[in-house]
C-alpha cells in the first residue's frame, strides 16, 4: 500500500462524512491545573498560548525534502477543527481520573494485515505502518487520548491526530469515515473512524505513525512501541 513521500499539506478542511457520533463521548471533570504548566514548560516549550505552530520540518532532523512528510506536513497556520497540544494534555487528566476502572489500557489500531513496514521504501523513508483491511473494517484508538484535529489531509485523504496521556501524538491516515473531532477524549479500544482508501493509496489501509513527546516529535516504529505493550499486529 502507498502512504510514502508527500508535499506538505495546506492544511485541514472540513470534515468529510462522519459516523454517528456516540454518546456520552466526554468524560465528566478534567483536571486541568496539575498538567497545563508542565506541559506548556516541558512539551510545548516554544508554543505560545492559542498561536498556532507550524508543524517541524524534517529538515530539522536532517533529512532530505524527499523525506520531510513524516509529521503529515499539516500547515497550522491554515488549519481548521484543532485543539493544542496544551489543551489536550488538560482533558487527559480526565482519563487518568477513571483508568483503573477501564480496560484494556492499549489496543491495536485495527484488524489488518502488515503490508509495510517502519522502514526504507523506494529510496525513502516510510514513518508508519500500513495495515491492510477491507473498507469500512473499524479503526481504534491505541491508547487513551484526546483528538488534537481531524480532517483532510493531503497525501492521507483524511487524518485523525490524537494525543495519548505520554504527551506522543498518533497519526491514523487514509479513512473516508471518521467520528471524532479536535477536543474528543478517547479510551483505548474505542472507534474513531474505519478504514478506506482516501489519499495515495492503492488499496484500503491504515496508515498509522507515533511521534513521540508531541507532533514535531521525531517518529518512532509503532510495532515497536506495541511490542512493549504486549501487542503485535497482523
Amino acid at each position: 500500500m502507498y502512504s510514502g513521500t508527500r508535499e506538505p499539506l495546506p492544511g485541514i478542511a472540513s470534515p468529510t462524512p462522519a459516523l454517528p457520533r456516540p454518546p456520552g463521548r466526554r468524560a465528566p471533570a478534567l483536571l486541568a491545573a496539575a498538567v497545563v504548566g508542565a506541559v506548556l514548560t516541558g512539551l510545548l516549550g516554544g508554543w505560545g498560548g492559542s498561536e498556532p505552530v507550524p508543524v517541524a520540518s524534517g529538515l530539522d532532523y536532517g533529512l532530505g525534502m524527499s523525506d520531510a512528510s513524516f509529521s503529515g506536513g499539516v500547515d497550522v497556520a491554515g488549519a481548521r477543527g484543532e485543539i493544542s497540544q496544551a489543551e489536550a494534555q488538560a482533558r487527559l487528566g480526565e482519563i487518568a481520573a477513571s483508568r483503573a476502572a477501564r480496560e484494556p489500557d492499549f489496543v491495536v489500531p485495527t484488524d489488518g494485515r502488515l503490508t509495510t513496514c517502519f522502514c526504507q521504501r523506494w529510496g525513502s523513508m516510510h514513518w508508519g505502518l500500513d495495515l491492510a483491511a477491507p473498507l469500512g473494517t473499524p479503526i481504534y484508538s491505541a491508547a487513551d487520548g484526546v483528538v488534537l484535529r481531524a480532517g483532510t489531509a493531503s497525501g492521507y485523504g483524511n487524518a485523525v491526530y490524537i494525543q495519548d496521556a505520554d504527551g506522543n501524538v498518533h497519526i491514523y491516515g487514509h479513512m473516508k469515515y471518521y467520528n471524532v473531532e479536535a477536543g474528543d477524549v478517547v479510551s483505548a479500544g474505542e472507534q474513531i473512524a474505519k478504514v478506506g482508501n482516501q489519499g495515495q493509496s492503492t488499496g484500503p489501509h491504515l496508515h498509522y505513525e507515533i511521534h513521540v513527546g508531541g507532533i514535531n516529535g521525531r517518529p518512532t516504529d509503532p510495532q515497536d512501541w506495541l511490542a512493549e505493550r504486549g501487542l503485535s499486529v497482523g
